[in-house]
């Protein structure tokens, strides 16, 4: 099992930082500009039970991945698990921890490589590679749309 974790510091409130995750078009804002995703549904925003089903492209290749929402405590942490898609096994915990009137923004991935540990292995280290570009844009949007709000001046 591979493991990938990527926090920040944004300067605003837990409560503005999870607000921000509820918003019905976050995927399409923190998705990078490099990165071809499609949403083709999204039901039940970050509660338990909620379902996102994706386009992504490996190269001209289209995928379908299908996530659900497994775990919610509000203003604290979501986590989303793959229920189809291109990993074996994929958890996403979404982790919001207030610092006074700041929040830190912690993204933690455990995944799985079809095909074994030989192409795990290999292909690890590529896929940390990805999501930490990803995750780099993810948290500087967050930290650019949540800093600029109005409630923060």
């Amino acid at each position: 099992m591979l493991q990938f974790k990527y926090s920040s510091l944004i300067d605003a409130p837990v409560e503005v930082v999870w607000k921000f995750h509820e918003r019905p078009d976050v995927l399409k804002i923190l998705t990078p500009p490099w990165q071809p995703v499609q949403v083709i549904r999204r039901e039940g925003g970050l509660n338990v039970g909620a379902i996102t089903e994706f386009r992504l492209f490996l190269g001209a290749l289209p995928l379908t991945w299908v996530a659900k929402h497994t775990e919610w405590e509000e203003y604290r942490r979501f986590v989303d698990e793959q229920v189809s898609g291109p990993f074996e096994y994929w958890r996403h915990e979404h982790i919001f921890q207030s610092e006074g009137n700041k929040t830190r923004l912690t993204d933690a991935i455990s995944f799985k490589m079809p095909g074994g540990d030989a192409v795990e292995f290999f292909s690890g280290w590529l896929i940390n590679l990805q999501l930490e570009a990803m995750f780099r844009y993810r948290h500087n949007v967050t930290k650019q749309e949540c800093e600029s709000l109005p409630l923060q001046g």
